[in-house]
C-alpha cells in the first residue's frame, strides 16, 4: 500500500446499454464492438442468452457466439466470460445481463425459491451477484453489457386526498439497482434506435444530441481507452500473484484469469509453495508455543 501521483493509464471500457425489446441493443453492441476491436470480427465474443438472436447478424462478420441457456445462474455467466477470455477475445458482449437477475435460475428466481427470512436470504445472494459484477469489471477485455429496460412507476398522491395512483417515471434496466454506478459508460436506447448517454466517465457523449450506435462510436471509445500510460496485464497479474497472502486469494486469481493459467503456471506454483511453507512454519510455531505453555503450566502446578 503506497501513495502515488495520479497518472492516466490505458484501460478497457465497461459499457452498459439498456433499452426495450426491439430497440437494437444486440446489433448496436456488435457495431460498437467492431470499432473497439479495430475492425476484427474474430476478436468479438457474444454471450447470447436471448435464444441465439445474435446469430441473426452473422452477415456482419465472423464473430463468435456462446449460447447460454437456463439456468441463468451468476456462476454460469462467470464461466462463460472466462471462456471468452481464454479464447483470446478482445471484446465480450453479454447479451443480456437481465437474465441473470429475473430469468430462470437468476437471482430473483433463487430468492423466491428460498425458505426462511427474506432479508437473510438476500445476504446469501448478494455475494453471487457481486462476484459476477466484479468478473465483468476486472476482465482484461472490453465488455459491453446489454440490459432490457421496463417502465418504472411510483405511487403519488396527486390530489392530496390520500389516494395513491401510479405515475410513470421512465425506463429502468432490468437488473439490480445501481448498475450505472459500476459501468464506465451507460447508454439508453429507444425503440427508434436513438441513444443518449445517462452516465459518461469518458466525457465523449454527455450533453450531446441523440446519436446512433455505429462502429465510429467504438473507434472513439478505443481511442479514449488507449490514452495514457500503457499497461501490461501480465506483469500486473504477476505482481498480484507474488503479493497474495493466502492460498484462497491465490486460487481466486488463478480462476479469474484463465487466459494466463498456462503461461503463468510457474508463478502460481512457486507462490503456492511459499504460502504452504509459511503456513507450515506458522503451525509449527503455534504448536511449539502451545507445548511451551503446557509445560510451563505443568511446572507451575
Amino acid at each position: 500500500m503506497k501513495l502515488q501521483q495520479a497518472s492516466r493509464q490505458q484501460t478497457r471500457i465497461k459499457l452498459g446499454i439498456s433499452g426495450p425489446s426491439g430497440s437494437g441493443k444486440t446489433i448496436g453492441s456488435l457495431q460498437i464492438a467492431y470499432g473497439l476491436s479495430s475492425g476484427n470480427w474474430s476478436k468479438i465474443g457474444v454471450i447470447d442468452t436471448e435464444n441465439g438472436s445474435s446469430n441473426l447478424y452473422d452477415h456482419l462478420g465472423p464473430f463468435s457466439v456462446l449460447r447460454l441457456s437456463a439456468p441463468f445462474s451468476t456462476e454460469r455467466y462467470i464461466e462463460a466470460i472466462h471462456i471468452c477470455e481464454a479464447a483470446g477475445m478482445d471484446v465480450i458482449i453479454v447479451d443480456s445481463l437481465s437474465q441473470s437477475w429475473e430469468g430462470p435460475g437468476g437471482i430473483l428466481d433463487l430468492h423466491n425459491s428460498m425458505a426462511g427470512n427474506s432479508f437473510t436470504n438476500w445476504g446469501k445472494l448478494t455475494p453471487k451477484y457481486n462476484a459476477l459484477l466484479q468478473t465483468i469489471l476486472q476482465s482484461s477485455c472490453h465488455c459491453i453489457i446489454t440490459m432490457r429496460s421496463k417502465q418504472e412507476y411510483v405511487l403519488n398522491d396527486k390530489n392530496g386526498n390520500g389516494r395513491l395512483t401510479p405515475e410513470k417515471v421512465g425506463l429502468r434496466p432490468v437488473t439490480r439497482e445501481g448498475i450505472d454506478y459500476e459501468m464506465s459508460l451507460m447508454f439508453e436506447i429507444d425503440i427508434k434506435h436513438n441513444v443518449t448517454a445517462t452516465k459518461d466517465r469518458t466525457s465523449l457523449f454527455s450533453g450531446k444530441p441523440e446519436f446512433k450506435l455505429t462502429p465510429i462510436i467504438g473507434q472513439k471509445l478505443n481511442d479514449w481507452c488507449n490514452q495514457g500510460i500503457a499497461t501490461n496485464p501480465k506483469e500486473e497479474l504477476i505482481e498480484k500473484i507474488n503479493n497474495a497472502v493466502t492460498v484462497d486469494e491465490l486460487l481466486k486469481l488463478y480462476k479469474n484469469n484463465p487466459a494466463y493459467q498456462e503461461s503463468l503456471h510457474e508463478h502460481f506454483t512457486k507462490q503456492r509453495q511459499r504460502l504452504d511453507i509459511n503456513r507450515t512454519a506458522h503451525e509449527l510455531i503455534h504448536q511449539q508455543n502451545q507445548s511451551s505453555n503446557g509445560q510451563h503450566n505443568l511446572n507451575a502446578g
